[in-house]
């Protein structure tokens, strides 16, 4: 079977902080109410139930310019059979303390033309630019887009949504994008992501999955036309796609690449590719290591999690060009459970090395790594079920953490983020959801994370964005920054 993973201004605001776990000390409410209408943004479809108020899966960037000025982006009211209502996106001027939402028109709920939205991702260029990408969909028809929009005033506004690709057939899916700006060359943004087929014949061994790049010209205002970089065959799909430079300007495509796709048991990759011509031609793919992951489950009901298991993160320490690799395994434990592995490469992405483990409760079930590198230093935030109490089935507790290693990944210093909270009053689609992965950046050596927390208290509001300043007060003390 082939796996398919998948202009309103408001106020600004900060938040008090307390001890339960969405007012963990230190952190920062980014996201609020729905800003949609009730009943906007198409059908639900046959199996669909959708969560008002919910927000899943963030990502955040940092303006290269200004470190004050952040830009967080997530999926907004989710769905539980694909994607969400819209896709919106805050900014803060203040270095997190607070923020001002607004929502691109990618979606019907926020001004646009497709029913649902996916997937968003954020990037700042060197002069100050900003770009957001959202995968968008109609759930009633055959219909769906990459979109992309601009920003010049650090995310308080944004251009209206440019295409970069259109597709109705109903064969066809796209997943999974990313978007990434030249740290060195502001007229340079790359954007990458998977397209499936065999979305009406899944068990078929012919679908394939080939990962799609393109790239701006016109000093960032348009785009090329997207082109295949990668294409692993029949019976095999490629997910994960995201872009990293480095120093040297060279581009490294991280994916997963999964073969043998119609059978029970699929095999999974973490694999780059690489570019030393701005994209215009990439390498075959050089492998990471397996993918040795098994998903995360609650013990307790035998309830699935669903978790970032083929979506990798990527990091380049600048100052070395050091590239880390983090993604969800269960090596660790001889596949009993997965836990957070990295390995790194010290030649531009041509060799790694072996697999190690990071995180440190290796009794727990860990999952959606995200890993920053700076300035010699290196993060890791992840989530755990180390503080769940095993005779509890009404709940399941969740925490999140972040791990810092001072000498390239040997050993680590873990500070926790969140306070548990119960996974069970997240969305459910395909599990218990926060999101194919979290938000974690640096702005000097400071590591910026950006989560999202189940409610305890509200369930008529399921999740929030929290972003944790570096400085602020509490129990988790990545580095301090006050710029």
């Amino acid at each position: 079977m082939l796996r398919f993973y998948h202009f309103a201004l408001v106020a600004a605001f900060a938040c008090a902080c307390g001890r339960t776990a969405q007012s963990f000390a230190g952190l920062v409410q980014v996201s609020g109410p729905t800003p949609f209408a009730a009943g906007c943004g198409g059908p639900a479809g046959p199996t669909g139930v959708n969560y008002p108020s919910a927000e899943v899966e963030p990502q955040l960037a940092v303006n290269p310019l200004d470190a004050r000025n952040l830009i967080a982006v997530w999926q907004q009211d989710r769905w539980s059979n694909g994607g969400a209502r819209g896709v919106s996106s805050a900014a803060s001027f203040d270095s997190g303390h607070s923020w001002t939402r607004v929502n691109v028109p990618f979606t019907q709920c926020a001004g646009g033309t497709f029913e649902r939205g996916s997937d968003p991702w954020a990037t700042f260029a060197p002069d100050g630019t900003a770009y957001q990408i959202a995968y968008t969909f109609n759930q009633s028809t055959s219909d769906r887009a990459m979109q992309v929009a601009r920003s010049s005033d650090g995310g308080r506004s944004w251009s209206l949504p440019l295409i970069l690709e259109h597709d109705d057939d109903p064969d066809l899916a796209m997943d999974k994008e990313t978007i990434t700006a030249d740290p060195r060359d502001a007229s340079r943004v790359y954007a990458v992501w998977d397209r499936v087929t065999g979305f009406t014949n899944p068990t078929s061994p012919a679908n394939r999955g080939p990962a799609f790049f393109t790239r701006t010209i016109n000093g960032g205002v348009s785009w090329e036309a997207p082109v295949v970089i990668s294409d692993p065959g029949a019976d095999a799909q490629t997910v994960g796609n995201q872009i990293a430079v480095l120093p040297d300007g060279t581009l490294i495509d991280l994916l997963t690449i999964i073969t043998q796709n119609s059978s029970q048991h699929p095999q999974s990759a973490v694999a780059v590719l690489r570019s030393t011509d701005q994209g215009a031609s990439w390498s075959a793919p050089v492998h990471v290591a397996a993918a040795e992951f098994i998903g995360v489950v609650d013990a307790k009901t035998n309830q699935a999690v669903r978790s970032g298991t083929v979506v990798p993160s990527i990091g380049v320490d600048a100052s070395s060009g050091t590239i880390y690799v983090a993604w969800e395994d269960a090596r660790f434990s001889g596949g009993a459970r997965d836990g957070i592995a990295l390995s790194k490469s010290t030649d531009g992405g041509a060799s790694w090395s072996p697999p190690l483990q990071v995180n440190q409760a290796g009794a727990a079930q860990a999952f959606t790594p995200v890993v920053s590198a700076a300035q010699g230093e290196l993060a890791v935030s992840y989530l755990d079920l180390r503080n769940d109490d095993p005779l509890d089935r009404s709940r399941l507790l969740a925490t999140d953490w972040l791990a810092v290693s001072s000498d390239g990944g040997a050993s680590w210093h873990e500070t926790q983020l969140s306070g548990p909270f119960n996974l069970q009053n997240a969305p459910f689609a395909g599990g218990y959801f926060v999101g194919d992965y979290q938000g974690l950046v640096h702005a000097g050596s400071a590591f910026l994370p950006l989560l999202v927390i189940a409610r305890d208290d509200d369930a008529s509001n399921r999740t929030d964005v929290f972003f944790r300043p570096a400085g602020a007060p509490g129990p988790s003390s990545s580095k301090p920054w006050r710029p």
